[in-house]
């Protein structure tokens, strides 16, 4: 399994990711890192462990789910190799500028086939108990996606328009619903507006698509009929961030003891996983 990214991350990408919110990188992780997390993730799936939400089906007659699952690897030793050993934390340092990363959280997401089940448009900072620019997701795939097999979908350049959308999870959970923020529009119904760039990939296993948390972004449902779409994302820190334990964001599962403002140096809940040099 390879430790350092699977090709060069280029100053063109990097330009992207700070350009766009969001970049696509190829074959970054190796087949054996693909078939070790494939196997890691529907065992995990089977075990009922974790922090999991499931959107069920609303189209009668159909019983395929879009699963969701977070901090794998605090319960979880594959998630833990992955996030110890896998070249993510360097892909997100790269592409951030930063010479160390902390880790902050994991996830998982699988659409079985034939889900009509979208991905809502949202982007993911109103969710976190973080502020800052610092923040990347890595978004592995482990199965072939594309826009009818529910491939990510974003708007370039949204990261930069100063917007903080109200969180929405797959499951609608109204736990989110923060009432000072305005809904994300649905930006599948504006793909004729000028004023947008839409940015979207065919990805193969080994692809990851690494985005700022404040990129708008959504995916449509799974069309296949013979597979699932499945990735992990894997969520990384970097120098600036802040802890801003705000109302209606996610929950650790434990609660770290910093003051609103700190940086998160805590390693006990934000482990350093890269360094250059190191």
């Amino acid at each position: 399994m390879n430790r350092t990214p699977g090709n060069t991350i280029t100053e063109d990408d990097v330009r992207a990711y700070n350009r766009d919110g969001v970049v696509c990188l190829r074959q970054m992780f190796d087949r054996e890192w693909v078939d070790r997390m494939t196997d890691a993730s529907l065992r995990y799936m089977e075990s009922g462990v974790g922090d999991h939400r499931v959107r069920e089906a609303k189209v009668p007659g159909e019983d395929a789910r879009f699963y969701i699952n977070s901090f794998m690897s605090v319960y979880d030793q594959e998630f833990l190799k992955f996030r110890n050993e896998s070249p993510a934390a360097e892909i997100g340092a790269t592409l951030m500028g930063v010479d160390r990363v902390r880790f902050w959280y994991d996830q998982m997401f699988v659409k079985d086939p034939g889900t009509s089940a979208p991905t809502q448009w949202h982007h993911d900072l109103p969710f976190w108990p973080f502020l800052g620019e610092h923040l990347v997701s890595i978004w592995v795939a482990l199965t072939p996606a594309t826009k009818d097999t529910s491939g990510l979908e974003y708007i370039a350049g949204s990261h930069k328009w100063g917007k903080f959308y109200c969180p929405v999870t797959p499951d609608e959970d109204a736990a989110f619903t923060d009432p000072d923020l305005e809904a994300c529009p649905n930006f599948s119904e504006r793909h004729d507006d000028p004023s947008l760039r839409f940015l979207s990939w065919d990805v193969e296993p080994g692809d990851c698509i690494c985005h700022h948390p404040l990129a708008v972004h959504g995916a449509g449902g799974n069309k296949a009929t013979d597979r699932n779409r499945m990735a992990i994302s894997i969520r990384y820190l970097g120098d600036d961030v802040q802890w801003d334990p705000r109302a209606h964001v996610m929950t650790l599962p434990a609660w770290p003891d910093l003051p609103k403002g700190a940086y998160p140096d805590d390693d006990s809940f934000f482990p350093v996983v890269w360094e250059r040099g190191k």
